[in-house]
């Protein structure tokens, strides 16, 4: 059953439980057209906040997607600023939800969280160029054992207006695991250690925690 059902980050629960809240009403009204908008309201929210179980690669040095979507971007650009790190452009692999995709991301590689910083920003649509610049984002800074970098930047989109982010400085994170969301279509960036060899290409199809972006220096 879990399976084929998977279950629902935690952070969709409200929005599950508001749906099924209005299907009760038209029940207890007998209004069929609300109880109908109730159920396929709680249906969707269900599907966007599921939480698929994932099963991460075990050969080392490599690093894996951070979110369910498409590889809209492989180039090389500068970190976010408010990170403070080297001004030197490093390679960028992004990522783009769409509504469909499961929006939890994860850890792209095993290691200590050493930087968390949020940003405010625009709400632009999130395929566009502009948007690693320009919209609200969170990055997360990941050092492995072997003491390569990795970052991982959640960028909120047209309809995504929350970033959810539960790792902490000081946090050891496995390769594969949940530490954040973004509600309602939203975009990726990971920054790779220079010399980082990649392993997908643009219009790919990427499963967080299971699909191998790059292969660490």
């Amino acid at each position: 059953m879990r399976s084929s059902v998977p279950p629902v980050h935690p952070a969709g629960l409200p929005f599950i439980s508001a749906g099924l809240a209005v299907a009760a009403v038209g029940k207890a009204t007998r209004s069929r057209t609300l109880r109908r908008a109730g159920l396929l309201a709680a249906g969707a929210c269900a599907g966007f906040f599921r939480h698929p179980p994932r099963v991460p690669p075990t050969r080392p040095g490599v690093v894996v997607a951070p979110a369910d979507g498409v590889v809209c971007v492989i180039d090389t650009a500068v970190p976010p600023p408010e990170l403070a790190l080297a001004d030197v452009p490093l390679p960028r692999i992004s990522i783009f939800l769409s509504l469909l995709d499961a929006h939890v991301q994860r850890a792209p590689v095993g290691g200590e969280v050493i930087a968390v910083q949020h940003r405010p920003g625009r709400f632009g649509s999130a395929d566009l160029a502009a948007a690693s610049a320009d919209n609200e984002r969170n990055s997360l800074v990941i050092r492995t054992p072997d003491g390569a970098q990795v970052i991982a930047v959640q960028i909120a989109g047209l309809l995504a207006r929350r970033i959810v982010c539960d790792a902490r400085v000081g946090d050891k994170l496995a390769i594969g695991d949940t530490y954040g969301l973004i509600r309602f279509g939203s975009r990726l960036d990971t920054y790779l250690p220079a010399g980082a060899r990649t392993m997908v290409s643009v219009g790919q199809r990427a499963l967080a925690g299971e699909t191998v972006l790059a292969e660490l220096p």
